[in-house]
């Protein structure tokens, strides 16, 4: 999906027009399926301040996570996105008042210490917009995952994307008349995959953080740097940097620690909180 964002954007089509038709065919796609499969009674819900509020954070994050993509390389724009991890850590200090120990601290300075490399300083640095872009971008994600997971204890996975896609389309709609210009065939067959590439991957997504092991599905995200890496090459005939070969793999190793650490928290309070058997 990012590739195709990329991918459209070098045909002139504008950051705006590209989120809403993401959303609004996402939007078309959901409510044709639900009702195909007679279940549009999925998007009932009790939580709408709750779609709301996500709605309101997701539509901010995406123009963020596709301007790192239009902004920066694809590779490094994929690689920064792993530092959603590290958010997570300072969010959860910050906002659910969590202790947070020397495992998790360390992990998140070994990871922005690989971000500091990833730009270069002092020599061919990465725009140092398109970073600021990509870092708020992961932080926005990280909030957003927050929200997702309380979602899902009420709602189904359909129904969270439903929402998401019913509340932003219209929204993002005001901005087509200043951004929209005619676009050929090819172009438009480049929008419409991108949009069905997100629709899919959101509902995968959503579904994972519901079904899923936080640590299996954080290391599963971070393949994606193969994707990348492969894009740019054959795509946008651009290799990664050497630095990128070093600086990724101390953002995955930080993103793995974490992940590592609170897989073996959770399974000390489990094993607390089960009753021994007599």
């Amino acid at each position: 999906m990012s590739m195709l964002v990329k991918l459209a954007n070098t045909k002139g089509v504008h950051l705006a027009e590209l989120v809403f038709w993401r959303q609004a065919i996402t939007f078309a796609v959901v409510a044709m399926t639900l009702a195909a499969l007679g279940k549009l009674s999925a998007i009932r819900t009790r939580r709408f301040g709750a779609h709301a509020r996500r709605a309101l954070y997701g539509i901010v994050g995406m123009f963020f996570v596709y301007g790192a993509v239009v902004l920066l390389p694809l590779a490094e724009a994929t690689t920064l996105s792993f530092t959603a991890p590290f958010f997570a850590v300072l969010l959860s200090v910050l906002l659910f008042k969590e202790r947070v120990g020397r495992y998790r601290w360390g992990a998140v300075v070994l990871g922005f210490a690989g971000v500091i490399l990833l730009t270069r300083p002092g020599g061919a640095m990465l725009n140092p917009f398109g970073t600021m872009v990509g870092l708020i971008a992961a932080f926005l994600v990280a909030l957003i995952s927050f929200q997702i997971q309380d979602l899902n204890k009420t709602e189904a996975p359909w129904s969270i994307v439903f929402w998401f896609a019913a509340l932003t389309a219209p929204l993002t709609a005001l901005a087509l008349p200043f951004v929209y210009t005619p676009h050929d065939p090819q172009t438009w067959g480049i929008i419409l995959a991108m949009a069905l590439c997100g629709a899919i991957a959101q509902l995968l997504l959503t579904s994972s953080l519901r079904f899923g092991s936080a640590a299996v599905i954080l290391l599963m995200d971070y393949t994606s740097l193969l994707w990348a890496t492969a894009y740019g090459f054959y795509v946008f005939d651009r290799a990664p940097p050497a630095t990128l070969w070093i600086a990724a793999p101390l953002i995955i190793a930080a993103g793995a620690l974490i992940a590592w650490r609170e897989r073996a928290i959770a399974k000390r309070a489990k094993a607390i909180s089960e009753p021994r058997a007599v």
